[in-house]
């Protein structure tokens, strides 16, 4: 059974995404109910919410919109990582009315799209420390040259539970291995950072096959083993590299070599551990 940990929907109707003009594939509607029907026929037994960097102004709209699907009977929804703006004033403020609802595991701020000192502010890293007190997690998405500053974030909040988004978004189709292994393997000295398996297809090239991906997989797999390691479908994101069976068939060919118990770790153990599903 597999635990998504990475699903975003989009519902243009009742949200705004300022950044979908500029991604005509993903500039549609992608509804809880499109992603429900295929993930159980693929053994998909709950999933995460990961915010969708909507408009700053609809952040807690997101949230609530997610609450209303989770509370439908039957629903594979169990949480949901929130969306945030660390280097803002208000963040204390929001921290303190998010954290009481129990639908929320963590939080994100994308910072891929950002300037690469963002994280670097004292107000954000202050701000990211106070999430070890409510045992709430950081999602990083970050590319591969702005993963040193993810390890120095976690290092000044060892209290903070990191995920570190798919794999570190390593240039597939571009074949950039050297400029991602080296980082990739130094954060994953940092104990309190989890690699998320996800994003791989989305990263390749239109053409990309198996043998593509096992490299980067191999060497994820070699830094942080599989006690830190968790699964993601990235969905609707890894429609762009074939969509979400794809994503899942391409998962347990990648997870062949291992023992039953770890596989079980990746698909779902290690996630129902990190967030006490």
């Amino acid at each position: 059974m597999i635990v998504d940990t990475h699903l975003h929907l989009i519902y243009r109707d009742r949200l705004a995404y300022p950044w979908l003009s500029s991604v005509p594939p993903l500039d549609a509607d992608f509804t809880y109910d499109a992603y429900q029907r295929e993930a159980r026929r693929l053994g998909i037994v709950s999933t995460l919410h990961m915010e969708v960097d909507v408009a700053p102004d609809r952040i807690e709209d997101e949230t609530d919109l997610i609450a209303g699907l989770a509370a439908e009977t039957g629903s594979l929804l169990v949480g949901a990582i929130a969306s945030c703006r660390p280097e803002e004033p208000g963040f204390a403020a929001y921290l303190d009315r998010t954290r009481a609802n129990r639908l929320v595991k963590g939080f994100r701020r994308v910072l891929h799209v950002m300037p690469d000192d963002l994280s670097e502010g004292a107000l954000f890293r202050e701000n990211i420390g106070r999430l070890g007190d409510f045992g709430l997690t950081f999602d990083l998405c970050v590319l591969p040259h702005q993963i040193g500053k993810a390890a120095a974030l976690a290092d000044l909040a060892p209290d903070v539970s990191f995920v570190l988004d798919h794999c570190g978004v390593p240039d597939i189709k571009g074949g950039r291995f050297d400029a991602w292994s080296g980082p990739l393997s130094e954060i994953a000295r940092r104990p309190n950072v989890t690699v998320k398996l996800s994003g791989l297809p989305a990263y390749g090239a239109e053409n990309w096959t198996l043998e593509h991906l096992k490299p980067y997989f191999a060497h994820v797999a070699e830094s942080f083993g599989f006690d830190r390691m968790i699964w993601g479908s990235d969905w609707p994101v890894c429609t762009l590299g074939g969509g979400l069976s794809t994503w899942v068939g391409t998962t347990h060919a990648l997870l062949s070599g291992v023992s039953l118990e770890e596989k079980a770790r990746v698909l779902s153990g290690n996630a129902r551990a990190l967030w006490k599903l």
